[in-house]
């Protein structure tokens, strides 16, 4: 593994796993985030969805079981220290995923997330003998979390890592 596969954040060593695979902030510059946030809260008073809050160890981290990511770039302009990219930047590479809880794979007709789905990412099809299936569409899925606080089940997840039998397509 080289070196900038590496995370040498002495933090992050010890750091859960789960919550490092899932989004802290949208344009955030991930490699100083640590170093250089002084959780000084600006960012988690300036989110419109209210999204932000405290994480592990009080640095601020998105959660899309309260609702989504409208992309407004408020967090970023509110932060005192240079830890965003420019707007203009893709605001992250993250992407939903959906786990074996989902209803739909226990044959129980919920299309919630599709409902949800601005960028019309999820979609669902037919399959026989079953209700509609949801798939993933990654190259319309911009991770934003809309298709996560209203899924039932909690079946999905948003996260840096494309999971084995996630239901995807690309």
């Amino acid at each position: 593994m080289s070196d900038s596969q590496v995370n040498l954040s002495r933090r992050q060593f010890f750091t859960r796993r789960d919550t490092l695979d899932k989004p802290a902030l949208p344009w955030l510059k991930e490699a100083h985030f640590t170093d250089l946030c002084t959780q000084c809260g600006d960012c988690i008073k300036q989110c419109p969805t209210q999204i932000i809050r405290p994480g592990d160890g009080g640095f601020p981290r998105v959660d899309f079981h309260i609702d989504e990511c409208t992309f407004c770039y408020q967090c970023a302009q509110a932060c005192p220290e240079p830890l965003f990219l420019p707007q203009s930047e893709p605001a992250w590479q993250t992407k939903a995923i959906i786990k074996d809880s989902c209803l739909a794979y226990q044959n129980v007709d919920c299309r919630s997330c599709g409902d949800s789905c601005e960028p019309f990412a999820i979609r669902f099809k037919l399959a026989v003998g079953k209700v509609a299936q949801p798939h993933i569409d990654l190259s319309s899925c911009t991770g934003c979390g809309a298709c996560v606080s209203v899924c039932p089940t909690s079946a999905i997840v948003v996260t840096y890592s494309e999971q084995e039998g996630a239901n995807v397509t690309e």
